[in-house]
């Protein structure tokens, strides 16, 4: 399988060649004067049907960086709707700045552009992205979801993130423990926004033994209040002696750097791409022991909830329902790997590759 790469690891060096070397289809730049827009629109792949993904606001370190963030978030899109099961494409965008740019004009302009697509990407919320932010792009085209459900949307999705990420990480405990009872395990989660706080929650509930980190420490402070976790400081994570491992923040977490030092049984979190190379570094928790719950697989609750949404007359408890088939496909990844005596990550790509692959073959892209 080929390595994910970063900009300047491309062999021509080139944004073509990185998308190339990703296999995406399209790749948008989209600029604002007036507003200070700057953002970028990736579409990986459209077999299963138009692409969906969230729009993230970070403060990048610059332009190629997110570059290689909405190229790897949009890939990642397309293996979760089709180890998912849903008949939606990947895709994704990122803006670059802070969320104190957001104003109505910013919003609306950023619309018109997803508007211009005619229909080849759906957006959502995603980092710094609120339902209020969704309805200002509304405005301006329906290819949006996440609208508040007070207007038939499906409002937040990080709930329903989280609780998917809590039915992955019980199936991993039940393969590497022998029962999926999370009760006094220690678990880690990094990062303290709305869907690692929502997983706090389902933790505390099962009696598990919860601490809590993030880089924002007002954010990580107001977390732990609310929630009852333990707040540990960022620098210690990765020796910090703990049974499970849950990255809940940006991605790239498991690396060189850290997979070395980690005392974890199982990694199972909601942040997207956390392997920063991903076939290398698949290998290397494998080759620790460290159980891997693809996160692609596991975070799937809050697409599937936005698609629940694009298919029209949503309602909260039938995206629940269908999330929670999130355990029964962990369970079966978890199982081929086993059997195969492969990383878990390179069997989750590959049943998602053949979904994709066995639809091509009935239907054009979108």
């Amino acid at each position: 399988m080929s390595e994910i790469k970063t900009i300047e690891q491309v062999k021509d060096g080139s944004v073509y060649g990185q998308i190339m070397q990703m296999g995406h289809e399209q790749l948008v730049f989209c600029h604002d004067e007036p507003t200070g827009l700057k953002a970028l629109i990736a579409i990986h792949n459209t077999v299963l049907g138009p692409a969906l993904g969230g729009t993230r606001l970070w403060h990048y370190s610059d332009e190629a960086a997110a570059v290689t963030d909405v190229l790897r978030l949009s890939r990642g899109m397309t293996f979760k709707a089709a180890i998912s099961g849903l008949n939606i494409g990947g895709g994704k965008a990122v803006i670059i700045g802070n969320p104190k740019m957001k104003t109505e004009a910013f919003l609306r302009r950023f619309g018109r552009f997803i508007h211009s697509l005619g229909g080849r990407y759906i957006t959502a919320e995603d980092v710094n992205f609120t339902t209020s932010d969704i309805e200002y792009i509304a405005m301006e085209t329906p290819f949006v979801t996440g609208k508040p459900e007070i207007k038939g949307g499906g409002g937040d999705p990080s709930p329903v993130t989280a609780y998917g990420t809590y039915l992955g990480m019980k199936a991993a405990a039940k393969f590497a423990y022998g029962k999926d009872s999370l009760q006094g395990k220690r678990i880690l989660v990094q990062g303290a926004g709305q869907v690692g706080t929502h997983l706090v929650s389902h933790l505390n509930r099962e009696g598990a033994v919860v601490f809590l980190t993030d880089i924002f420490e007002d954010k990580l402070l107001s977390a732990a209040k609310t929630t009852g976790a333990q707040v540990i400081q960022p620098s210690d994570v990765y020796e910090f002696p703990m049974d499970i491992y849950a990255p809940c923040a940006l991605g790239a977490t498991l690396n060189d750097q850290t997979i070395p030092h980690l005392t974890c049984d199982i990694v199972a979190g909601a942040a997207n791409n956390q392997l920063e190379e991903e076939g290398r570094h698949g290998h290397l928790l494998k080759d620790r022991g460290i159980l891997y719950a693809p996160d692609f697989l596991i975070n799937a609750g809050g697409l599937i909830n936005v698609y629940t949404e694009y298919l029209g007359n949503y309602k909260r408890e039938i995206a629940m329902k269908q999330t929670e088939a999130i355990y029964d496909t962990t369970t079966s990844v978890l199982l081929e790997a086993q059997e195969k005596a492969l990383p878990i990550q390179d069997v989750a790509n590959e049943i998602a590759r053949k979904r994709i692959d066995q639809i091509a073959g009935v239907k054009l892209s979108y």
